[in-house]
Protein backbone atom coordinates (compact mmCIF):
# COMPACT_ATOMS: atom_id res chain seq x y z
CA UNK A 1 0.00 0.00 0.00
CA UNK A 2 2.84 2.36 0.82
CA UNK A 3 4.33 1.64 -2.58
CA UNK A 4 1.06 2.43 -4.34
CA UNK A 5 0.55 5.66 -2.39
CA UNK A 6 4.14 6.73 -3.04
CA UNK A 7 3.74 6.12 -6.77
CA UNK A 8 0.42 7.95 -6.82
CA UNK A 9 1.99 10.89 -5.01
CA UNK A 10 4.83 11.12 -7.53
CA UNK A 11 2.36 10.76 -10.41
CA UNK A 12 0.18 13.55 -9.02
CA UNK A 13 3.22 15.80 -9.04
CA UNK A 14 3.59 15.54 -12.80
CA UNK A 15 -0.05 15.58 -13.94
CA UNK A 16 -1.06 18.50 -16.22
CA UNK A 17 -2.38 21.58 -14.48
CA UNK A 18 -4.84 24.17 -15.71
CA UNK A 19 -3.06 27.42 -16.66
CA UNK A 20 -3.55 30.18 -14.11
CA UNK A 21 -2.17 33.66 -13.57
CA UNK A 22 0.86 33.88 -11.27
CA UNK A 23 1.02 35.96 -8.11
CA UNK A 24 4.23 36.92 -6.35
CA UNK A 25 3.46 36.37 -2.68
CA UNK A 26 1.59 33.91 -0.53
CA UNK A 27 -1.89 34.89 0.58
CA UNK A 28 -2.48 34.35 4.30
CA UNK A 29 -5.89 33.28 5.57
CA UNK A 30 -6.23 32.56 9.30
CA UNK A 31 -9.22 30.23 9.35
CA UNK A 32 -9.38 28.99 12.92
CA UNK A 33 -9.67 30.43 16.38
CA UNK A 34 -7.90 29.35 19.54
CA UNK A 35 -9.59 28.18 22.70
CA UNK A 36 -8.27 29.14 26.18
CA UNK A 37 -5.83 31.55 24.55
CA UNK A 38 -4.20 34.54 26.26
CA UNK A 39 -6.20 37.71 25.44
CA UNK A 40 -3.94 40.44 24.09
CA UNK A 41 -4.34 43.70 22.23
CA UNK A 42 -1.87 45.23 19.79
CA UNK A 43 -2.54 48.94 19.35
CA UNK A 44 -1.73 50.47 15.93
CA UNK A 45 1.81 51.82 16.13
CA UNK A 46 1.90 55.60 15.99
CA UNK A 47 3.33 56.85 12.68
CA UNK A 48 5.19 60.15 12.72
CA UNK A 49 6.13 60.46 9.06
CA UNK A 50 4.47 61.65 5.86
CA UNK A 51 2.02 59.46 4.00
CA UNK A 52 1.57 55.90 5.19
CA UNK A 53 4.06 53.77 7.14
CA UNK A 54 5.99 51.17 5.11
CA UNK A 55 4.40 48.31 7.07
CA UNK A 56 1.61 47.87 9.59
CA UNK A 57 3.88 46.60 12.37
CA UNK A 58 1.04 46.08 14.83
CA UNK A 59 -0.93 43.98 12.35
CA UNK A 60 2.06 41.75 11.65
CA UNK A 61 2.65 41.23 15.38
CA UNK A 62 -1.04 40.48 16.00
CA UNK A 63 -1.23 37.97 13.13
CA UNK A 64 1.95 36.27 14.31
CA UNK A 65 0.63 35.80 17.84
CA UNK A 66 -2.82 34.62 16.77
CA UNK A 67 -1.64 31.89 14.43
CA UNK A 68 0.26 30.18 17.24
CA UNK A 69 -3.07 29.26 18.81
CA UNK A 70 -1.85 30.59 22.16
CA UNK A 71 -3.12 34.17 21.87
CA UNK A 72 -6.42 35.84 21.08
CA UNK A 73 -6.04 39.37 19.75
CA UNK A 74 -8.73 41.98 20.42
CA UNK A 75 -10.11 43.43 17.13
CA UNK A 76 -9.23 47.07 16.56
CA UNK A 77 -12.92 47.91 16.18
CA UNK A 78 -13.35 47.21 19.91
CA UNK A 79 -10.55 49.51 21.10
CA UNK A 80 -11.55 52.36 23.42
CA UNK A 81 -8.24 54.18 22.83
CA UNK A 82 -5.09 53.82 20.74
CA UNK A 83 -2.13 54.68 22.98
CA UNK A 84 1.45 54.56 21.69
CA UNK A 85 3.27 54.51 25.05
CA UNK A 86 2.63 53.42 28.62
CA UNK A 87 1.96 56.93 29.90
CA UNK A 88 -1.05 57.21 27.55
CA UNK A 89 -2.67 53.95 28.66
CA UNK A 90 -5.81 53.91 30.79
CA UNK A 91 -5.39 50.40 32.13
CA UNK A 92 -8.98 50.30 33.47
CA UNK A 93 -10.28 50.49 29.88
CA UNK A 94 -8.28 47.45 28.84
CA UNK A 95 -9.17 45.50 31.97
CA UNK A 96 -12.83 46.14 31.16
CA UNK A 97 -12.24 44.61 27.71
CA UNK A 98 -10.74 41.49 29.28
CA UNK A 99 -7.25 42.05 27.90
CA UNK A 100 -4.32 40.55 29.83
CA UNK A 101 -1.50 42.20 27.90
CA UNK A 102 -1.24 45.27 25.69
CA UNK A 103 1.41 46.02 23.07
CA UNK A 104 1.96 49.67 22.09
CA UNK A 105 4.59 51.41 20.02
CA UNK A 106 5.53 53.86 17.30
CA UNK A 107 7.44 54.13 14.02
CA UNK A 108 9.50 57.23 13.23
CA UNK A 109 11.52 58.13 10.11
CA UNK A 110 15.19 58.54 11.04
CA UNK A 111 17.15 59.67 7.98
CA UNK A 112 17.28 56.74 5.56
CA UNK A 113 16.12 54.38 8.32
CA UNK A 114 13.16 53.94 10.64
CA UNK A 115 13.11 53.81 14.40
CA UNK A 116 10.66 51.24 15.75
CA UNK A 117 9.81 51.20 19.44
CA UNK A 118 7.49 48.86 21.32
CA UNK A 119 6.34 48.20 24.88
CA UNK A 120 4.70 45.05 26.28
CA UNK A 121 2.40 45.98 29.16
CA UNK A 122 0.80 43.93 31.92
CA UNK A 123 -2.76 45.27 31.98
CA UNK A 124 -3.75 43.96 35.41
CA UNK A 125 -0.47 44.94 37.03
CA UNK A 126 -0.34 48.27 35.21
CA UNK A 127 3.35 47.72 34.51
CA UNK A 128 5.84 47.40 31.68
CA UNK A 129 7.12 43.86 31.08
CA UNK A 130 9.34 44.34 28.05
CA UNK A 131 10.32 47.02 25.56
CA UNK A 132 12.97 48.00 23.08
CA UNK A 133 13.83 50.37 20.26
CA UNK A 134 15.27 49.37 16.86
CA UNK A 135 16.77 51.35 13.97
CA UNK A 136 16.17 49.50 10.71
CA UNK A 137 16.14 50.13 6.93
CA UNK A 138 12.82 50.21 5.07
CA UNK A 139 13.21 46.69 3.70
CA UNK A 140 13.66 45.27 7.21
CA UNK A 141 10.35 46.44 8.65
CA UNK A 142 8.72 43.01 8.46
CA UNK A 143 11.86 41.43 9.90
CA UNK A 144 11.84 43.72 12.95
CA UNK A 145 8.12 43.01 13.36
CA UNK A 146 8.96 39.30 13.57
CA UNK A 147 11.79 39.99 16.03
CA UNK A 148 9.40 41.95 18.26
CA UNK A 149 6.86 39.12 18.00
CA UNK A 150 9.53 36.64 19.11
CA UNK A 151 10.44 38.80 22.11
CA UNK A 152 6.79 39.18 23.15
CA UNK A 153 6.17 35.44 22.74
CA UNK A 154 9.16 34.56 24.91
CA UNK A 155 8.34 37.18 27.55
CA UNK A 156 4.80 35.83 27.95
CA UNK A 157 5.37 32.11 27.53
CA UNK A 158 8.97 31.60 28.59
CA UNK A 159 10.13 29.90 25.39
CA UNK A 160 11.48 31.22 22.07
CA UNK A 161 9.22 32.27 19.23
CA UNK A 162 9.67 31.15 15.64
CA UNK A 163 8.42 34.15 13.69
CA UNK A 164 11.80 35.37 12.41
CA UNK A 165 12.50 32.13 10.56
CA UNK A 166 12.01 30.84 7.01
CA UNK A 167 10.19 28.12 5.17
CA UNK A 168 11.06 26.29 1.97
CA UNK A 169 8.56 24.76 -0.42
CA UNK A 170 8.10 23.60 -4.01
CA UNK A 171 5.87 25.66 -6.33
CA UNK A 172 4.59 24.20 -9.59
CA UNK A 173 2.92 25.99 -12.50
CA UNK A 174 1.96 25.43 -16.14
CA UNK A 175 3.16 28.03 -18.62
CA UNK A 176 1.11 29.38 -21.53
CA UNK A 177 3.34 27.59 -24.05
CA UNK A 178 2.50 24.25 -22.47
CA UNK A 179 5.75 23.89 -20.54
CA UNK A 180 5.70 23.17 -16.84
CA UNK A 181 7.93 24.81 -14.25
CA UNK A 182 8.94 23.71 -10.77
CA UNK A 183 10.55 26.19 -8.38
CA UNK A 184 12.30 25.70 -5.08
CA UNK A 185 11.26 28.69 -2.98
CA UNK A 186 12.27 30.11 0.39
CA UNK A 187 10.13 32.69 2.20
CA UNK A 188 9.55 34.25 5.60
CA UNK A 189 7.70 31.98 8.02
CA UNK A 190 4.47 33.90 7.36
CA UNK A 191 4.86 33.43 3.60
CA UNK A 192 6.09 36.89 2.68
CA UNK A 193 9.15 37.70 0.54
CA UNK A 194 9.25 34.45 -1.46
CA UNK A 195 12.48 33.93 -3.40
CA UNK A 196 13.16 31.21 -5.98
CA UNK A 197 16.55 29.60 -5.54
CA UNK A 198 16.08 26.99 -8.28
CA UNK A 199 13.83 26.58 -11.32
CA UNK A 200 13.46 23.44 -13.40
CA UNK A 201 11.31 21.96 -16.14
CA UNK A 202 11.41 18.69 -14.20
CA UNK A 203 10.05 17.90 -10.71
CA UNK A 204 11.77 19.06 -7.53
CA UNK A 205 10.91 17.27 -4.28
CA UNK A 206 11.67 16.88 -0.57
CA UNK A 207 13.57 20.05 0.43
CA UNK A 208 15.37 19.66 3.76
CA UNK A 209 17.17 22.40 5.70
CA UNK A 210 20.67 21.87 7.06
CA UNK A 211 20.99 22.38 10.84
CA UNK A 212 22.68 25.74 10.24
CA UNK A 213 19.93 26.93 7.90
CA UNK A 214 22.46 27.81 5.17
CA UNK A 215 21.88 24.84 2.85
CA UNK A 216 19.03 22.82 1.41
CA UNK A 217 19.11 19.20 0.31
CA UNK A 218 16.45 18.17 -2.21
CA UNK A 219 15.52 15.69 -4.92
CA UNK A 220 15.68 16.81 -8.56
CA UNK A 221 14.56 15.01 -11.72
CA UNK A 222 16.41 17.42 -14.02
CA UNK A 223 18.41 14.55 -15.57
CA UNK A 224 15.23 12.51 -16.08
CA UNK A 225 15.87 10.45 -12.94
CA UNK A 226 15.79 11.11 -9.22
CA UNK A 227 19.02 12.56 -7.82
CA UNK A 228 19.82 14.32 -4.55
CA UNK A 229 21.52 17.73 -4.47
CA UNK A 230 22.77 20.05 -1.75
CA UNK A 231 22.56 23.78 -2.48
CA UNK A 232 24.04 26.77 -0.66
CA UNK A 233 21.29 29.33 0.00
CA UNK A 234 23.54 32.39 -0.26
CA UNK A 235 25.72 31.57 -3.26
CA UNK A 236 23.41 29.20 -5.15
CA UNK A 237 26.28 26.74 -5.54
CA UNK A 238 25.15 23.15 -5.46
CA UNK A 239 26.51 19.63 -5.50
CA UNK A 240 24.98 16.33 -6.56
CA UNK A 241 25.53 13.89 -3.69
CA UNK A 242 23.41 10.87 -4.64
CA UNK A 243 22.76 9.49 -8.11
CA UNK A 244 22.59 5.77 -7.55
CA UNK A 245 20.73 3.32 -9.75
CA UNK A 246 17.03 3.30 -8.89
CA UNK A 247 15.33 5.64 -6.41
CA UNK A 248 17.25 8.45 -4.68
CA UNK A 249 14.86 10.24 -2.35
CA UNK A 250 13.89 11.71 1.04
CA UNK A 251 17.14 13.36 2.22
CA UNK A 252 17.35 14.19 5.94
CA UNK A 253 20.23 15.99 7.67
CA UNK A 254 21.83 14.59 10.79
CA UNK A 255 21.89 17.00 13.77
CA UNK A 256 25.60 17.69 13.25
CA UNK A 257 25.15 18.38 9.52
CA UNK A 258 27.77 15.82 8.53
CA UNK A 259 25.47 13.05 7.27
CA UNK A 260 22.36 12.58 5.19
CA UNK A 261 19.82 9.82 5.67
CA UNK A 262 18.52 8.75 2.25
CA UNK A 263 16.00 6.38 0.74
CA UNK A 264 17.63 4.28 -1.99
CA UNK A 265 16.44 1.30 -4.01
CA UNK A 266 19.82 -0.17 -4.84
CA UNK A 267 19.35 -3.75 -6.02
CA UNK A 268 15.58 -3.25 -6.23
CA UNK A 269 14.89 -3.09 -2.47
CA UNK A 270 13.89 0.24 -0.93
CA UNK A 271 15.80 0.89 2.29
CA UNK A 272 17.27 3.63 4.47
CA UNK A 273 20.96 4.51 4.04
CA UNK A 274 23.27 7.02 5.70
CA UNK A 275 25.71 9.03 3.57
CA UNK A 276 28.84 10.59 5.11
CA UNK A 277 29.11 13.91 3.28
CA UNK A 278 32.86 14.45 3.70
CA UNK A 279 34.03 10.97 2.71
CA UNK A 280 31.13 9.83 0.55
CA UNK A 281 30.89 6.60 2.54
CA UNK A 282 27.45 4.98 2.31
CA UNK A 283 26.02 2.67 4.95
CA UNK A 284 22.81 0.66 4.81
CA UNK A 285 20.66 1.06 7.91
CA UNK A 286 17.58 -1.06 7.11
CA UNK A 287 17.42 -4.31 5.13
CA UNK A 288 13.87 -5.51 4.59
CA UNK A 289 11.67 -6.60 1.71
CA UNK A 290 9.15 -3.85 2.64
CA UNK A 291 9.42 -0.22 1.58
CA UNK A 292 11.45 1.72 4.18
CA UNK A 293 11.45 5.47 3.48
CA UNK A 294 11.06 9.02 4.85
CA UNK A 295 13.74 8.90 7.54
CA UNK A 296 14.17 11.68 10.09
CA UNK A 297 16.90 11.94 12.73
CA UNK A 298 16.42 11.80 16.46
CA UNK A 299 18.24 14.66 18.26
CA UNK A 300 20.92 12.29 19.57
CA UNK A 301 22.10 11.60 15.98
CA UNK A 302 22.22 7.88 16.76
CA UNK A 303 18.77 6.76 15.64
CA UNK A 304 16.18 7.47 12.96
CA UNK A 305 12.42 7.38 12.64
CA UNK A 306 11.14 6.15 9.29
CA UNK A 307 8.02 4.93 7.48
CA UNK A 308 7.64 1.25 6.61
CA UNK A 309 4.87 -1.09 5.52
CA UNK A 310 6.68 -4.12 6.92
CA UNK A 311 3.69 -4.76 9.20
CA UNK A 312 1.20 -4.71 6.32
CA UNK A 313 0.26 -1.03 6.52
CA UNK A 314 2.41 2.10 6.71
CA UNK A 315 3.58 2.79 10.27
CA UNK A 316 6.47 4.64 11.87
CA UNK A 317 9.47 2.74 13.19
CA UNK A 318 12.70 3.64 14.96
CA UNK A 319 16.09 2.21 13.97
CA UNK A 320 19.44 2.45 15.75
CA UNK A 321 21.98 3.54 13.14
CA UNK A 322 24.80 1.50 14.72
CA UNK A 323 23.22 -1.86 15.52
CA UNK A 324 20.23 -1.54 13.11
CA UNK A 325 17.78 -2.62 15.79
CA UNK A 326 14.21 -1.69 14.70
CA UNK A 327 11.22 -0.91 16.95
CA UNK A 328 7.70 0.08 15.99
CA UNK A 329 6.60 3.51 17.26
CA UNK A 330 2.99 4.07 16.07
CA UNK A 331 -0.02 1.82 16.64
CA UNK A 332 -2.95 4.24 16.31
CA UNK A 333 -4.99 3.38 13.19
CA UNK A 334 -3.76 1.62 10.08
CA UNK A 335 -1.87 4.43 8.34
CA UNK A 336 0.86 6.63 9.81
CA UNK A 337 3.63 8.00 7.59
CA UNK A 338 6.00 10.92 6.90
CA UNK A 339 7.38 11.40 10.42
CA UNK A 340 8.91 14.71 11.49
CA UNK A 341 10.33 15.35 14.94
CA UNK A 342 9.91 18.34 17.18
CA UNK A 343 13.31 19.97 17.85
CA UNK A 344 13.39 18.63 21.42
CA UNK A 345 12.66 15.10 20.21
CA UNK A 346 9.60 14.76 22.45
CA UNK A 347 6.93 14.62 19.73
CA UNK A 348 6.56 13.20 16.25
CA UNK A 349 4.13 14.67 13.71
CA UNK A 350 2.91 12.46 10.89
CA UNK A 351 0.31 11.89 8.19
CA UNK A 352 -2.51 9.88 9.75
CA UNK A 353 -5.49 8.36 7.97
CA UNK A 354 -8.77 9.54 9.49
CA UNK A 355 -12.42 8.95 8.61
CA UNK A 356 -12.17 12.01 6.32
CA UNK A 357 -8.96 11.05 4.58
CA UNK A 358 -5.42 12.06 5.50
CA UNK A 359 -4.78 14.52 8.32
CA UNK A 360 -1.81 15.58 10.43
CA UNK A 361 -1.42 13.97 13.85
CA UNK A 362 1.08 14.31 16.70
CA UNK A 363 2.25 11.61 19.12
CA UNK A 364 4.20 12.07 22.33
CA UNK A 365 7.31 9.88 22.42
CA UNK A 366 7.42 9.70 26.21
CA UNK A 367 5.77 7.16 28.46
CA UNK A 368 2.22 8.43 28.01
CA UNK A 369 2.41 8.16 24.19
CA UNK A 370 -0.49 10.60 23.78
CA UNK A 371 -1.81 10.69 20.21
CA UNK A 372 -4.00 13.44 18.78
CA UNK A 373 -5.12 14.62 15.35
CA UNK A 374 -4.31 18.27 14.57
CA UNK A 375 -6.03 18.67 11.20
CA UNK A 376 -9.17 17.24 9.67
CA UNK A 377 -8.41 17.66 6.00
CA UNK A 378 -8.70 14.88 3.45
CA UNK A 379 -5.35 15.38 1.71
CA UNK A 380 -2.94 16.77 4.31
CA UNK A 381 0.70 15.70 3.94
CA UNK A 382 4.38 16.59 4.43
CA UNK A 383 4.36 17.88 8.04
CA UNK A 384 7.29 19.98 9.30
CA UNK A 385 7.73 21.33 12.85
CA UNK A 386 8.45 24.96 13.64
CA UNK A 387 11.89 25.38 15.27
CA UNK A 388 10.23 26.05 18.66
CA UNK A 389 8.02 22.97 18.32
CA UNK A 390 4.76 24.92 18.78
CA UNK A 391 3.36 24.67 15.23
CA UNK A 392 3.37 22.29 12.28
CA UNK A 393 3.61 23.35 8.64
CA UNK A 394 2.03 20.98 6.11
CA UNK A 395 0.75 20.66 2.54
CA UNK A 396 -3.00 20.50 1.98
CA UNK A 397 -5.77 21.44 -0.42
CA UNK A 398 -8.21 24.34 -0.19
CA UNK A 399 -10.83 25.22 -2.79
CA UNK A 400 -9.31 22.69 -5.17
CA UNK A 401 -5.80 24.18 -4.90
CA UNK A 402 -2.59 22.73 -3.50
CA UNK A 403 -1.62 25.10 -0.66
CA UNK A 404 0.29 25.17 2.62
CA UNK A 405 -1.24 25.20 6.07
CA UNK A 406 0.01 25.70 9.61
CA UNK A 407 -1.58 24.15 12.66
CA UNK A 408 -0.91 24.99 16.29
CA UNK A 409 -0.22 22.33 18.90
CA UNK A 410 -2.10 24.60 21.32
CA UNK A 411 -5.76 25.31 20.65
CA UNK A 412 -7.36 25.14 17.23
CA UNK A 413 -5.71 27.98 15.32
CA UNK A 414 -4.94 27.15 11.71
CA UNK A 415 -3.68 29.17 8.77
CA UNK A 416 -3.68 28.62 5.01
CA UNK A 417 -0.96 30.07 2.76
CA UNK A 418 -1.57 30.02 -0.98
CA UNK A 419 -0.67 31.65 -4.29
CA UNK A 420 -2.79 32.28 -7.37
CA UNK A 421 -1.56 30.30 -10.34
CA UNK A 422 0.72 27.89 -8.51
CA UNK A 423 0.38 24.67 -6.60
CA UNK A 424 2.62 24.66 -3.57
CA UNK A 425 3.68 21.64 -1.55
CA UNK A 426 6.63 19.87 0.09
CA UNK A 427 7.07 22.45 2.89
CA UNK A 428 10.02 22.51 5.27
CA UNK A 429 10.47 24.89 8.23
CA UNK A 430 14.00 26.21 8.78
CA UNK A 431 15.94 25.80 12.04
Amino acid sequence: MLKRSLCAWITALVLPLAPLAAKAELVIDIIGGAESAIPVAVAPFKWEGDGSPPEDVARIISDNLVRTGQFQSLPRSEFLETPSQQSEVRFANWRALGVDNLIVGEVQPDGDRFRVRYELLDVFGGSRMEGKSFAVPRDAMRTVSHVISDEIYEALLGRPGAFNTRIAYVAMQDRRNGDREWRLVIADADGYYPESILSSSQPIMSPAWSPGGDRLAYVSFENRRSEIYIQEIGSGERERVASFEGINSAPAWSPDGRRLALTLSRGGQTDIYVLELDSGDLRRVTDHWAIDTEATWMPDGRSLLFTSDRGGNPQIYRVNVDNRNVQRVTFEGNYNASPTLSPDGRRVAMVHRTDRGYGIAVQELGENGRFRVLTRGSQDESPSFAPNGAMVLYATRADGRAVLGTASLYGEARQILSTDGERIREPAWSP
